[in-house]
């Protein structure tokens, strides 16, 4: 898109051509810092389910004045003659004045699913309920999805959707402990009903393991906002940072860690916390790997809010210990999170790490993973040493 940017900015600036962008990306926030970076000065849309259905982007799409589409592949060479300098007639039956968009009514729309009972129905609905509705709705638009998957077992849209809502609310304060898992297995399911899908084999990739990633997805981010500052501007917030998962650059091969690791517990003699203090979610991308294949796994600690809970930082780090089953590699077993920039602190904490499966490996297999940490029960309050078990399960299909 850079390139076409530079090549119609004069056609722009000449008041021959309108320019209207539509992005597929699920934080919107990343798209408009690309915005500010590349200086596109032009309107970007935010279509994060996919409503338009490509297979793969970017796309490139000449409409007239009268709302017709004249090319879906127009070249930058011939653009100006074969469109701009061209004269179309309005097609016949086309009102001169184009219908006043309205919002959709989500309650009419809502009794319509409700009558017909049809797939298609509720996916409409669930469409613009997360489009339109306020984010606080979100429960609602994945309620809808759900009934569309239920009715329609193989619409892979309506999977990718219900994903991308599970998402969604995972990075709000509806979060559920199993929307980022659930999320991933909702795409896996899309992939898996379309598999030529480029949209939504980019979503598993990007939180995916190295071995499956086509290149790094946004390893881009620290060089954009350092020019943009550069520049004497402010760059766009991003309102969810970026994992590892999403900066890491493929590899063709597994690295596994050298040298010999002790288990920082090894009799297991710590007392336990069952989640109480600290609530440990995990995913794993992709959900199902074959054997000698990798995953990437996602554990994310949080303290309680219940508890009110707070990180220790004038004690050890938080660390997560992995053990795996004979025949299995892991990219490192023992990783440290990083310390908070006070006492007590009570952001979440993540882990990233990679697992490659044992060449024999079948079904279900269950890593043996466990969290130890300092924690307070509240601010000022008694501060404990704890750690917790977190089960972990990698399938291996046949």
């Amino acid at each position: 898109m850079p390139v076409w940017h530079e090549i119609t900015r004069p056609w722009v600036e000449q008041e021959k051509l309108v320019v209207l962008g539509i992005t597929q990306e699920q934080h919107p926030e990343r798209c408009r810092l690309f915005a500010q970076w590349k200086k596109f000065d032009w309107p970007i849309l935010h279509d994060p389910i996919n409503v338009l259905q490509p297979l793969a982007v970017p796309i490139l799409v000449a409409i007239d004045e009268h709302g017709v589409v004249r090319s879906t592949r127009p070249e930058a060479e011939t653009f100006e003659a074969e469109f701009l300098d061209r004269t179309f007639s309005p097609p016949a039956g086309v009102a001169e004045k184009p219908a006043e968009a309205r919002l959709p009514d989500l309650q009419s729309l809502r009794r319509e699913a409700l009558q017909s009972r049809s797939a298609v129905a509720w996916r409409r609905l669930g469409d613009a309920t997360v489009l339109w509705a306020p984010t606080e709705k979100i429960n609602d638009a994945i309620d809808a999805y759900m009934r569309a998957v239920r009715l329609a077992p193989d619409d892979g849209d309506a999977h990718f959707r219900l994903g991308v809502c599970y998402r969604m609310r995972y990075e709000s304060s509806q979060r559920v402990a199993t929307d980022f898992q659930s999320a991933v297995d909702q795409w896996t399911r899309a992939r898996e009903i379309e598999p030529n899908q480029y949209i939504w084999r980019r979503r598993i990739e990007q939180y995916g393991p190295r071995l499956i990633k086509p290149y790094p997805f946004y390893d881009w981010v620290s060089e954009a906002t350092d020019q943009i500052a550069a520049r004497g501007e402010k760059p766009v917030a991003l309102r969810v940072e970026l994992s590892g998962a999403e900066i890491a650059h493929p590899s063709r091969t597994f690295v596994a860690e050298g040298g010999s690791v002790k288990s920082p517990d090894p009799t297991g003699r710590i007392l336990r916390d069952t989640g109480r203090l600290i609530v440990a979610e995990v995913a794993v991308v992709p959900p199902r790997i074959k054997p000698g294949e990798s995953a990437r796994v996602h554990v994310t600690m949080r303290p309680s809010d219940a508890e009110t809970a707070h990180w220790n930082n004038e004690a050890e780090p938080l660390r997560l210990w992995i053990d795996t089953p004979d025949g299995w590699q892991l990219q490192q077993q023992l990783l440290t999170a990083p310390q908070g920039n006070k006492p007590e602190t009570a952001e979440p904490r993540h882990f990233e790490f990679e697992v490659r499966a044992a060449a024999n490996a079948r079904g279900p297999t269950q890593l043996g993973a466990y969290a130890l940490y300092y924690i307070c029960e509240e601010v000022g309050g008694m501060c404990l040493f704890r750690r917790q078990d977190i089960p972990i399960t990698v399938t291996v299909d046949e």
